[in-house]
């Protein structure tokens, strides 16, 4: 009977134990990567530097416009009258504002841009992850982007299956650096 009991017991413990180990199924994926290779973050940046070229042509513009303005004012400096030249430099002055005023304003306007347009795209890599560690039977998913804090990845890598779900792009080639650049 005692037999019996201990290896009721022991049976117990090893299909509780396997049972446990299976149901604890890890997965990682590099979250960053995912994000980075869609096509639609890709295609977000592109029009983020276009409307950043833009801003950035127009505040360039105005602000030669200003230089040339001053250039002039500080050549006639000497012909004018005080108050002229007061006056001229309040108008500087207001003109200097207007620039660093559309400078943030630009810069607003191009964050709140990538963050509305990274809404869907994060929505999207998250849902496609979602459904993909649940068709494989994972129940936690780990993000291994570098500084995420996972130091050891032994689960299973999700990326190149959400590669092919979400047709990821390649990894862009980071730019090397020859000894003549450093």
């Amino acid at each position: 009977m005692r037999k019996l009991k201990r290896l009721l017991l022991v049976a117990f413990l090893a299909i509780g134990i396997g049972s446990m180990a299976n149901a604890q199924k890890i997965g990682h994926i590099n979250y960053e990567r995912v994000i980075a290779n869609m096509p639609e973050t890709r295609a977000l940046q592109g029009e983020i530097e276009k409307i950043s070229k833009t801003y950035k042509d127009d505040l360039e513009s105005s602000a030669k416009k200003l230089d040339a303005k001053i250039k002039k004012y500080t050549a006639e400096s000497s012909t004018q009258t005080q108050q002229v030249n007061e006056q001229r430099g309040q108008e500087v002055q207001a003109d200097r504002t207007r620039i660093s005023q559309a400078e943030q304003a630009a810069y607003q306007d191009i964050q709140e841009k990538q963050n509305r347009g990274l809404i869907p795209i994060l929505e999207k890599a998250k849902k496609a992850i979602e459904e993909l560690a649940k068709s494989k039977g994972i129940l936690y998913v780990m993000d291994s982007s570098v500084g995420k804090g996972l130091l050891v990845a032994d689960g299973e890598d999700l990326y190149d299956a959400i590669k092919a779900k979400l047709g990821l792009l390649p990894d862009r080639k980071q730019p090397t650096t020859t000894s003549a650049q450093k």
